[in-house]
């Protein structure tokens, strides 16, 4: 089994045990596994607060100004975190290692990000892999589709 694999099966021993969460995180395990096998590597640094939320930043489009999105920064080594974002003057900021299948599945719960970067060369966090929220929720529900059961026929 190899990293990604088991990065899978945790999430899946640790989803609530009710016979159906389970069964749709290894239905999307496939998709998480797609995406992160684009990505270098199989954990990043995410920062983030005291209370775990994830730093998150506002990028206005280049030349549409009032067109913005927001994405979070995953970095692939600590020190291109904390050169990029300057947490070491912030004592409410932590940067994090998480592995990568964890952060793509925390993204489909996160309403207000639009995006991922990973930067994948460290040193270099000019050049990063955007990873959408849409494009991985449509991904993720096509996989679901499956799992979602049809309303029973109507005898009557």
């Amino acid at each position: 089994m190899n990293d990604l694999d088991q990065q899978i099966k945790a999430l899946i021993d640790g989803a609530p045990q009710d016979n159906r969460i389970p069964q749709a995180v290894a239905a999307i395990g496939p998709v998480l596994k797609m995406i992160a096998e684009r990505l270098r590597h199989r954990q990043y640094y995410i920062v983030q607060t005291a209370n775990q939320e994830w730093l998150t930043t506002v990028l206005s489009h280049r030349t549409q100004r009032e067109q913005e999105k927001r994405v979070v920064y995953a970095y692939p080594t600590l020190a291109d975190a904390m050169r990029a974002t300057g947490i070491q003057d912030d004592p409410r900021l932590m940067a994090l290692p998480m592995p990568i299948v964890p952060i793509l599945f925390q993204m489909l719960s996160l309403a207000t990000v639009d995006s991922l970067v990973f930067f994948e060369t460290p040193g270099n966090t000019e050049v990063g892999t955007e990873v959408q929220r849409q494009e991985l929720q449509a991904l993720v529900q096509s996989h679901l589709q499956p799992l979602v059961q049809s309303p029973p026929p109507n005898w009557a």
